[in-house]
């Protein structure tokens, strides 16, 4: 560990809360319908899609119609990318002539984008089309950020509203977002990553001569337009293999700290937008003290295991941190650091393979999903999923104080309680039921390419990142499989819908509710007190949840590693 390894952690920590109220702001004038200074120039443009699909922005909707207008939208989406994936042979910009994709892995991919997963069990470079990766991918990539931070509106007006029955419009909020937010910022976003050498091009290949003399083909393809919203939309699949750990995709030390700065940038940015919609930014600064405290452990175990290195290689002589997997532009702080970046924000995105971290250093990515995007987490799941805890953590207080438990000026009962804990069961029951599944079916033992407890874990962090919609693996499970394909499938459905359906449900129990002014018997939620039970009740469940099976993978491969033993 170096003391600029530690001032890189504790740079990006403090860069990414200076941004939360920037960010905040913008959104939360979207969040309230507010004119901005884009609305001059692209105002006609949002009237006119009004005008063209039918949609009054001003009818507010139950949140059931909401959560159903929501539902329809992603399932036409996820059958359009299908088609064009399925089609690509016979569409145009397919210089390299690549064939279809192949029916479970079209249905995959399709899936994995619409939920904002954006896991990829193939080579992007030599499997799709430049048409498949702007039409098929890239539009998924905006929409389903949308439709994210929609759902985070729906529910911050939840706690806004008083005796009110709907909780907003859903295609008013993500137009709004795509319109205002996404696409400027994404446009200015590529062209500073076309000025430090990303790609943007519809060209397939260059010729390139290599410094052995060697003759060398390079894939190129529209990248810097996929990267921008890639990261800012916390989605996590690249134009490459590689991913970020691709020079074509992130050439520098520098692009790498804007590219962590924006998968934390819209995250940390709710959690003010949600303390300004309750009325009290306090709320929104308490929450994200939480999820920075939670992404700072995270984050220094990383650092701290992947400096210290391989025992066993230590003792044959090779000295120094872990650097396997790894670029050697990036080094050991800053791999360590982005993995637990695309982690804790649900993003996907990784600059080092972390099946090749130390086993406690692939440890914090994968705790980093199973927490269920509560460490910053992705574009409105973040915050919709800190508050399903928040909910269950006021809930504890009241018991501890003997009355009604109180959040933001809502009192919390029995329905809304039921539904955050069905919604925070949802990913145990998925991660944990399919791993089981896969850990003893003889299709499910072909995928891992290690034995022992790796490559166990390797399975176990494959359905976390499915249901936890990440994306990003451990790199040596063979997943592209139609076993893997299809349950992996089944859980990034599950881990999207079934959370987000009883958020709404919630969002419209809430805002049917009085606000009840804060008394002397009220539990504070803005304190260090408050913070401590959150982080208590967090980690609680996820390690009384998700303990024993990282004892049988991540925990059993250190013990094994310091005993000499390798897998």
């Amino acid at each position: 560990m170096t003391l600029q390894g530690w001032t890189l952690i504790l740079l990006f920590t403090a860069l990414t809360a200076a941004l939360a109220k920037p960010m905040g702001l913008w959104l939360f004038a979207l969040y309230e319908g507010r004119r901005t200074p884009l609305h001059r120039v692209l105002g006609p443009v949002e009237r006119g899609f009004y005008r063209l699909s039918g949609i009054d922005p001003n009818e507010e909707q139950h949140w059931l119609r909401y959560a159903v207008h929501m539902l329809v939208f992603q399932l036409a989406l996820l059958l359009f990318t299908y088609a064009v994936l399925r089609l690509q042979d016979v569409l145009p910009l397919n210089p390299r002539a690549l064939p279809g994709v192949a029916p479970d892995g079209a249905m995959n991919v399709a899936i994995s984008f619409t939920t904002n997963t954006n896991w990829q069990w193939y080579s992007g470079e030599a499997t799709l089309s430049n048409l498949a990766q702007m039409l098929g991918l890239t539009i998924h990539n905006f929409l389903s950020a949308a439709t994210g931070i929609a759902v985070a509106f729906a529910l911050f007006r939840g706690f806004a509203r008083a005796e009110a029955k709907t909780v907003g419009n859903f295609w008013a909020d993500c137009t709004r977002v795509t319109l205002y937010l996404l696409l400027p910022a994404c446009v200015v976003y590529s062209v500073y990553l076309i000025a430090s050498g990303v790609p943007q091009t519809l060209s397939s290949l260059v010729d390139v001569t290599t410094l052995e003399g060697a003759k060398q083909s390079l894939a190129l393809g529209p990248v810097a337009s996929q990267e921008a919203i890639k990261m800012l939309g916390t989605n996590g699949g690249g134009f490459f293999n590689a991913n970020s750990a691709h020079p074509f995709e992130n050439p520098s030390a520098l692009t790498n700290l804007v590219q962590m700065l924006s998968i934390f940038a819209l995250g940390g940015g709710l959690a003010w937008c949600f303390g300004k919609a309750v009325g009290n930014t306090r709320q929104g600064w308490a929450i994200l003290i939480a999820m920075l405290t939670i992404f700072l452990a995270g984050a220094s175990v990383a650092y701290w295991q992947e400096a210290a290195g391989n025992p066993v290689l230590h003792h044959l002589g090779v000295a120094g941190g872990n650097m396997e997997g790894k670029e050697v532009r990036f080094g050991v702080a800053a791999s360590a650091l982005f993995a637990a970046v695309t982690t804790a924000a649900s993003c996907g995105a990784v600059n080092a393979m972390h099946d090749s971290f130390t086993a406690l250093g692939g440890l914090v990515p994968l705790v980093n999903i199973q927490l269920g995007e509560v460490v910053i987490g992705g574009v409105g799941a973040g915050i919709y999923g800190f508050l399903l805890f928040a909910l269950l953590a006021v809930f504890v207080a009241g018991l501890m104080v003997g009355r009604t438990p109180e959040y933001v000026g809502k009192k919390i009962e029995a329905r809304e309680v039921k539904l955050a804990i069905l919604a925070i069961a949802v990913l145990p029951l998925c991660i944990l039921g399919l791993t089981a599944l896969s850990a003893v079916l003889p299709q499910g033992l072909a995928g891992p390419l290690n034995k022992g407890p790796h490559g166990f874990t390797e399975i176990l962090y494959a359905f976390a990142s499915g249901a936890g919609n990440n994306g990003s693996a451990f790199a040596g499970l063979s997943a592209g499989t139609p076993f893997y394909n299809g349950l992996l499938g089944v859980a990034m459905w599950i881990g999207r819908f079934f959370v987000i359906v009883p958020v709404l449900a919630i969002a419209g129990s809430l805002a049917a509710k009085k606000h009840t002014p804060a008394t002397a018997g009220s539990f504070p939620t803005t304190g260090v007190l408050w913070i401590g039970l959150l982080l208590a009740v967090i980690l609680i469940v996820g390690g009384l949840t998700f303990l024993p099976s990282l004892a049988l993978g991540p925990i059993a491969d250190h013990l094994a590693m310091i005993s000499g033993q390798l897998f």
